[in-house]
């Protein structure tokens, strides 16, 4: 199967799963399932139906679903790659920081906290001297 087919395959899987009528149709055939237990007498086989089905289907789904997923991620990656991109004093090294490993993530993170902690610093230095120039223009 081509990435291509696949990709269309599970977008339409995930999209369709999430849906009321696909809840609805699952609920059906499960209720469908159980009346035909009388009929059965409750055998192993018709435990053995449910029980395969169900596995298989979550199985497969699990992997539709992490695809769907990994593009997702994929794409809101590469919009706040382009925010970071377009805002003039960014620090362009955040691009791209989803690749990094744990260790890199976490030094990124810690710059980035400095930088605040800075940042903030400054701003309640020039709050107190605008204050000051604000009592001393009152005072004179």
């Amino acid at each position: 199967m081509s990435v291509g087919i696949f990709d269309r395959f599970s977008n339409a899987v995930s999209n369709g799963s999430g849906k009321a009528g696909t809840f609805v149709a699952a609920c059906t055939l499960i209720v469908l399932w159980a009346v035909l237990g009388p009929i059965f007498q409750f055998s192993e086989t018709w435990q053995l139906v449910v029980n395969t089905a169900t596995t298989i289907i979550t199985f497969l789904m699990v992997f539709v679903l992490q695809h769907t997923q990994n593009q997702d991620g994929e794409a809101v990656q590469a919009k706040l790659d382009e925010l970071i991109f377009a805002i003039k004093h960014a620090d362009n090294r955040l691009i791209g920081a989803e690749h990094l490993d744990i260790k890199e993530l976490h030094r990124l993170r810690a710059m980035i906290a400095e930088q605040v902690k800075l940042g903030e610093e400054r701003l309640q230095q020039i709050d107190h001297k605008a204050k000051k120039l604000q009592q001393q223009s009152e005072g004179s």
